[in-house]
């Protein structure tokens, strides 16, 4: 039977998973591997991506800085979260502000002193990411238009990093790379929607808080209606094998999505909409796999003999 010592211990931890955000890290770790793979690399053997000592420490230290910027932005909105997420807040206020920090800082100063193993630009990199993150949740999420751009930007900069490893500037990454972006902006600018109440009561001037829900709503339409474009030329442009499914899908998707969020009018319903976005991005993640299936149905291409 646990004492009441070890069962605090049990739920500061679960508390720390929380905060970092521990069920999002699985799915990074697999995006990136994946995009790797199957877009960033797709000239080189699969299995001389996955054993790439390098790469590993790369996605490392990037889901090192994104669990530590997540600490960071917890610690920033923890009065807000009281408002609009009550329940996850008491589980997250188990962990003090000060071992918030110092997980942090420990997180951080690991990552930065491995990305130096690759190179000094790997470090400087993971370095300004790190500052961003802290400039955002500190200042810029609190401003309307500018902290949605700033976050959707924040969120696909990992995988400029992968990207800058490879060295594969393909114009398909760049048109993968805007869909995903303009997911992650409307999912942004959702989170406004939902999170209203706490916005507004700690002066955070979101788009929905300064202009208005409806002006927010019409701005989400027309973000949505323009992933139409880079759906457009990644299927008709480029060669992304089954995966187009996967786009026409997210397209009809986003058709009820619209519909219903000018029907949605409370935080239940915002986070219903959430929910749809991100069930988009990570099926998204699970479908890059039909770019080339051969990989993993035959194993061809995976050794190239």
């Amino acid at each position: 039977m646990l004492t009441r010592k070890t069962k605090l211990l049990l739920m500061k931890i679960l508390g720390l998973f929380s905060v970092v955000r521990g069920y999002n890290i699985p799915i990074i770790v697999l995006a990136q591997y994946l995009s790797s793979i199957f877009i960033l690399a797709p000239e080189k053997r699969a299995l001389e991506v996955i054993l790439d000592w390098r790469l590993l420490i790369i996605v490392f230290v990037s889901t090192l800085t994104i669990a530590s910027g997540y600490i960071i932005n917890n610690f920033y909105d923890s009065e807000k979260d009281l408002i609009n997420r009550p329940n996850k807040s008491m589980l997250d206020r188990l962990v003090s502000q000060q071992t918030k920090l110092q997980v942090y800082f420990g997180l951080n100063f690991i990552a930065t002193a491995l990305a130096f193993i690759i190179s000094f630009r790997a470090a400087l990199f993971f370095a300004v990411y790190i500052f961003l993150i802290w400039f955002y949740s500190h200042k810029l999420k609190k401003y309307p238009i500018i902290g949605n751009l700033t976050a959707s930007l924040l969120a696909v900069l990992p995988f400029f990093g992968i990207l800058l490893y490879f060295k594969n500037f393909y114009s398909v990454i760049f048109a993968h790379a805007t869909f995903l972006f303009l997911l992650i902006l409307i999912r942004e600018m959702i989170k406004d929607l939902e999170n209203i109440k706490g916005d507004m009561a700690n002066d955070y001037q979101t788009i929905p808080v300064r202009f208005g829900e409806k002006i927010s709503k019409q701005i989400i339409t027309a973000l949505t209606i323009g992933t139409v474009i880079p759906v457009y030329i990644l299927v008709e442009k480029f060669n992304v094998g089954y995966m187009d499914i996967y786009f026409y899908m997210s397209l009809i998707v986003l058709i009820f999505f619209i519909l219903k969020l000018w029907k949605s009018n409370s935080h239940q319903e915002y986070l219903q909409l959430h929910n749809i976005l991100k069930m988009i991005i990570i099926t998204g993640v699970f479908s890059i796999v039909l770019i080339d299936p051969s990989v993993l149905i035959h194993g061809r291409n995976l050794l190239k003999i």
